[in-house]
C-alpha cells in the first residue's frame, strides 16, 4: 500500500439547521510531510473532538482505490484527494483484510487500526447532499482510524507496511457492517466489543445496538 496523497482541513464555517458550525472535512492535498501525533496530525484543523482526533482516532485513512465508486455516483462535483475528510489517501486499501488491531509502519510513524469511519452530517455537506451519509454506511468502503504507537512523519510515496497482524479480530469491514448490514447480529457485536484495540467510542456506539439484538 502507497501513500498518494497527504491532506490537510482548515477550519470552515458552515450553517447547518439554522446554526453556524465549524468543520475540517474540507481537506486538500499539500505537498509537504505530515508529522503523525498521538492525538491528531500536526497542523490539521480538527474541531469536533467528540467524534474526530483524541489518542483512538488520531489519523484517517481513505483508500484512492474506492474513488471511483464515489465519483459515478457524484460525477458533478470537484474531485480531488481528501474528499472523504481523510489525513491520507491510500492506493491498495482493503476494508474486507484489515482488521482492527493490525499494526503498520506509515512512513516513521507506528500505528494499530482502531476502527471503521462512522459517516456523520458534515459528509453530506462536503458532497452537497445528505444522501451520501447512508451511502456510505451501506458501502463496503469505511476506510481507516488508526491510533499513533509511535510517532512520526508521512509523505507522499511512503509505504504502508503491515508489522503485526490482529488475528482473530474482525475486519473493518465487518465492524463497519454491524452499524447497518448485520447490525441485529448479536454473536459478531459481541466479538467486536470484546476486541481490546477497538476505539472506545466504537464500542461505546455497539453496545447500545447490542440491547436491541437478536440472540
Amino acid at each position: 500500500m502507497k501513500i498518494i496523497s497527504t491532506n490537510i482541513g482548515e477550519a470552515v464555517e458552515i450553517e447547518w439547521r439554522g446554526k453556524k458550525v465549524k468543520t475540517g472535512i474540507f481537506k486538500k492535498p499539500t505537498n509537504l510531510p505530515l508529522a503523525i501525533e498521538k492525538e491528531d496530525v500536526r497542523g490539521d484543523h480538527v474541531m469536533d473532538r467528540r467524534y474526530h482526533g483524541g489518542v483512538d482516532k488520531a489519523c484517517y485513512l481513505y483508500s484512492a482505490d474506492h474513488y471511483d465508486y464515489w465519483r459515478i455516483r457524484y460525477p458533478d462535483l470537484d474531485w480531488q484527494w481528501g474528499m472523504f475528510g481523510e489525513n491520507l489517501t491510500v492506493e491498495g486499501i482493503d476494508e474486507s483484510t484489515i482488521r482492527v488491531g493490525d499494526v503498520y509502519r506509515l512512513g516513521t510513524a507506528l500505528v494499530q487500526v482502531t476502527q471503521p469511519r462512522q459517516p456523520c452530517f458534515k459528509l453530506g455537506v462536503r458532497f452537497n447532499s445528505q444522501k451520501v451519509v447512508r451511502e456510505f454506511l451501506e458501502s463496503p468502503f469505511p476506510g481507516v482510524y488508526v491510533r499513533v504507537l509511535e510517532e512520526g512523519t508521512v509523505e507522499v510515496g511512503d509505504e504502508m507496511l503491515l508489522e503485526r497482524k490482529a488475528t482473530g479480530n474482525l475486519s473493518l469491514k465487518e465492524v463497519f457492517a454491524l452499524f447497518s448490514h448485520h447490525a441485529n447480529d448479536a454473536g459478531k457485536l459481541k466479538k467486536a466489543i470484546e476486541m481490546p484495540e477497538l476505539a472506545s467510542a466504537c464500542r461505546k456506539d455497539l453496545n447500545k445496538l447490542l440491547q436491541f439484538a437478536d440472540e
